[in-house]
């Protein structure tokens, strides 16, 4: 049967080749854009590691004023913990959760070289955005005393570093003038949200000079509301005049982070599903054209005691073998993919696409040749035979 279904295809190669090019462009559209939603959503079910909700970012900048900066950081932390609806806050670097900015730095341990991107922060950090420590603890004022800086830093960073030894107590090497001692672990902290890949990250405290981190995270207690983010800024504007001030909510950047991943994607799709649309209907009408011009042959067939059901697997058939050929093309692009990481993404992601990119290709081809092969069935031989 394989064999009768290849040489009619190999009879109409000319006319098959098209179909083959227009289901092996629809392997790879698919393949693309499945590999995008199966990589968000991989992300998106991996927790994001801490707490959002009441969370505020006071953010801050000096402008022209570098008069006593970290003394009056520190006295605007104060003003702001006195008040009665806040829960908790903590100062840390430009990069807040959320936010687009980005800190990386290069660090080193026993030749093993990483670029994790740097949070600096205070000792309230992790209770402010509830981020659990797994081992080890938070740093705390005590440990400025060590002859290192204190850091916590991720599992992520964990795995590429450490392996399998245990980190605290570790040393990290900047360079040559600066080393870290791990003193923490928190499991994850995907700073950018849930579609963002979980990735290296070093928390750093802060020094008591820092002049740089002005961002101010918020914790209020429940049942806030704006009329306190007023009263807020007033108060802030009061103490630092001239210093640029504006406070956004942690729940509404990760919106913003959100769409910033989910327009794209639904772009994607809606190109995409009408560019399928239009090659299944493409398949379909020659589909359909094709076995019009067959009706000699399927009247001969019917004539010898070819049933509907044997008339109907032949064309479904043959439509399936092209199919598996165009699906073999593409795998030779496709595949090239996971071997050689392209975007840096896990190989399990591109085989997975793969696979749908498969069952969906051969379950579009069914749709748009299953009815053709009825209608070709239900031809009477005699009618058939008549009209030829």
């Amino acid at each position: 049967m394989l064999r009768h279904l290849f040489k009619l295809i190999w009879n109409k190669k000319g006319s098959h080749s098209l179909l083959i090019i227009e289901i092996w462009a629809s392997f790879m559209v698919l393949f693309g854009v499945l590999s995008l939603i199966v990589y968000n959503v991989s992300n998106y079910v991996q927790p994001i590691g801490f707490e959002y909700e009441r969370v505020w970012n006071l953010q801050l900048s000096n402008n022209q004023d570098t008069v006593g900066v970290s003394d009056k950081m520190h006295r605007i932390v104060q003003q702001i913990k006195s008040n009665k609806e806040v829960e908790s806050l903590s100062r840390m670097s430009s990069n807040s959760p959320f936010s687009a900015n980005q800190m990386m730095n290069g660090v080193t341990y026993k030749k093993v070289s990483i670029s994790p991107e740097f949070f600096y922060t205070d000792e309230n950090f992790s209770k402010t955005l509830g981020l659990p420590v797994v081992a080890g603890k938070w740093f705390t004022e005590s440990d400025r005393v060590s002859k290192f800086t204190p850091i916590v830093i991720n599992s992520k960073l964990k795995e590429v570093l450490f392996a399998n030894e245990n980190p605290l107590g570790k040393v990290i090497k900047v360079d040559d003038k600066k080393s870290f001692k791990v003193v923490g672990l928190v499991d994850k902290f995907k700073s950018k949200g849930e579609f963002a890949s979980d990735s290296p990250a070093l928390f750093e405290m802060l020094s008591k000079d820092d002049t740089w981190s002005t961002n101010v995270l918020i914790k209020t207690k429940a049942g806030v509301d704006a009329n306190f983010e007023a009263k807020l800024v007033k108060e802030v504007a009061a103490t630092l005049p001239g210093w640029g001030i504006e406070v956004s909510y942690l729940t509404e950047q990760r919106k913003n982070r959100h769409n910033l991943t989910l327009v794209p994607v639904t772009i994607f799709l809606i190109v995409s599903g009408f560019l399928l649309t239009n090659v299944a209907l493409g398949l379909f009408g020659i589909l359909n054209l094709n076995i019009a011009k067959r009706k000699n042959e399927i009247g001969l067939r019917r004539a010898m005691g070819a049933t509907e059901s044997g008339v109907t697997t032949q064309f479904l058939g043959e439509i399936w073998v092209l199919a598996a050929l165009s699906v073999l093309i593409g795998l030779l692009f496709a595949i090239q993919f996971p071997i050689i990481h392209v975007f840096d993404m896990k190989a399990n992601i591109y085989i997975t696409a793969i696979v749908i990119a498969i069952v969906l290709i051969f379950i579009i081809v069914t749709l748009c040749a299953w009815w053709p092969s009825r209608q070709a069935s239900r031809i009477h031989p005699a009618i058939a035979l008549h009209e030829e």
